[in-house]
C-alpha cells in the first residue's frame, strides 16, 4: 500500500533537509536554538525534573523491550514489510531526536559568539598548560594541605547537582546566554551500561534530563555534570560542552568545582602534548603535584576495571555518530575544547 512508503520517503526528505540547513547556522541559532527548543527543554524540565528517577532511561528501557518484542512477533513477515516499518519507525525517531534537540547541532559554533579565535601553536600549548599546572596545584594544596594528598570530594552526588548552579549564575553575569534554569540533573539507571560503554553522562534528547554515571570517581564528577548541563541548554558540540562546564566550574564558588575543571583540562591538554612530544610532556608532568596524578591514577584504575570490547565497539560507533553531526573531529572533538582554552584565555587570567 501507497501510505507504508509515506514515512520511508519522509526519513530521506528529513536528511537532505538538513543536509541543506547546514549552510545556513544563523537560521538555525535564530529560530530554533534561541527560539523554539528553549520553549521545548524548559517545559520538559518543568515537568520532569522535579521526578526523582531517571524517566528517560526508564522510557529507553521499554523502547528496547517493544523492539526486541517486535521483531520476536513479526521474524516470518517479508524483508519488505519489516524493512518499510523499521524505516518508519526511524522516520519518526529521527524526526522527534531532532525537533526536540538534535537541531542544535547545526547552530551557529561557539568560537564565533564569543569571537574566539580556532588555531594555536605548539608553544602556546605548552605554555597554556605551565599555567594549568600551577593553578590545578595552587588548588589541590589549598584543598588538601598537602601536595602529595589526592582530593577527596566529601559531598554526595545530590550536593553536587544542587551546587552546579552556583557556578552557572556566577557565568550568567558574564555572559547572559549562558543563563541555565528549571534544574533536571539525574543519575543515570544504566551507570553500569554507561561505564561499561565508557561514557560518564548523556543528555536523553526526549526528555532533557541530564544523566550522569553515579559511577565515577568523585573528584571530577561536577565537570561531568556541568558538561551535561551545557548539552541541556542547547550546545550540541562536545567540545564547546567541555568548554563551557569548565567555565561554570571555575566560576563557582566552591573549590572541589573548579579543582574538577582545572585538573580536567590539564589532563585534555597533557595528552595533547603526549601526542606531539613525548619528552615535553615528560618535564611537564615532574612539575605536577603529587596528589594531583594520585587523581589520575584513580580515574585510570577505575576505567581499567570495566576496559571490555564493549566500550571499544561504542566508542567506534559514537564516533561516527558524532561526525555525522557536525562534529568532523568524531570522538577527537572532546579535547577539541582545548582550542577554545588557549585562545579565550590568551588575554586573560584565570
Amino acid at each position: 500500500m501507497k501510505h507504508n512508503y509515506i514515512l520511508p520517503l519522509f526519513l530521506l526528505f528529513q536528511i537532505l533537509f538538513l543536509k541543506i540547513i547546514a549552510f545556513f547556522p544563523e537560521i538555525v541559532e535564530r529560530f530554533y536554538s534561541n527560539g523554539i527548543y528553549p520553549i521545548i527543554s524548559k517545559a520538559l524540565r518543568t515537568i520532569l525534573g522535579p521526578i526523582p528517577f531517571s524517566v528517560g532511561d526508564i522510557l529507553y528501557g521499554i523502547l528496547i523491550v517493544y523492539c526486541i518484542y517486535w521483531l520476536y512477533k513479526n521474524w516470518k513477515t517479508s524483508w519488505k514489510q519489516k524493512g518499510l516499518a523499521i524505516l518508519s519507525f526511524l522516520s519518526v525517531f529521527y524526526f522527534l531526536f531532532h525537533f526536540f534537540w538534535a537541531m542544535n547541532y547545526y547552530r551557529e559554533p561557539l568560537f564565533e559568539k564569543m569571537n574566539i579565535r580556532k588555531e594555536y601553536s605548539d608553544n602556546d600549548l605548552i605554555v597554556f598548560t605551565e599555567k594549568l599546572i600551577q593553578k590545578t596545584n595552587e588548588i589541590q594544596f589549598e584543598i588538601t594541605k598537602n601536595k602529595n594528598n589526592k582530593v577527596v570530594n566529601p559531598y554526595t552526588q545530590e550536593v553536587v547537582f544542587d551546587l552546579t548552579e552556583n557556578g552557572y549564575d556566577n557565568l550568567t553575569k558574564q555572559y547572559p546566554f549562558f543563563k541555565y534554569s528549571i534544574p533536571s540533573r539525574k543519575k543515570s539507571l544504566f551507570s553500569l551500561p554507561l561505564t561499561y560503554m565508557g561514557f560518564g553522562g548523556y543528555l536523553n534528547p526526549f526528555t532533557n534530563e541530564a544523566q550522569v554515571n553515579y559511577k565515577l570517581p568523585m573528584y571530577g564528577f561536577p565537570a561531568v555534570v556541568t558538561h551535561e548541563m551545557a548539552h541541556q541548554m542547547g550546545y550540541g558540540s562536545e567540545s564547546e560542552c567541555n568548554f563551557i562546564g569548565f567555565l561554570a566550574c571555575i566560576k563557582n564558588d566552591d573549590l572541589y568545582f573548579q579543582y574538577a575543571a582545572y585538573s580536567n583540562a590539564l589532563r585534555y591538554c597533557l595528552s595533547n602534548i603526549a601526542k606531539k612530544n613525548e619528552a615535553t610532556f615528560d618535564q611537564l608532568k615532574k612539575k605536577i603535584n603529587r596528589g594531583v596524578l594520585k587523581n589520575y591514577k584513580e580515574s585510570e584504575v577505575f576505567w581499567e576495571q570495566y576496559d571490555t570490547i564493549i566500550d571499544k565497539g561504542f566508542h567506534a560507533f559514537y564516533d561516527q555518530y558524532l561526525k555525522a553531526n557536525q562534529q568532523q573531529e568524531g570522538i577527537e572533538s572532546y579535547s577539541k575544547f582545548v582550542d577554545l582554552l588557549i585562545n579565550y584565555y590568551r588575554n586573560r587570567s584565570f
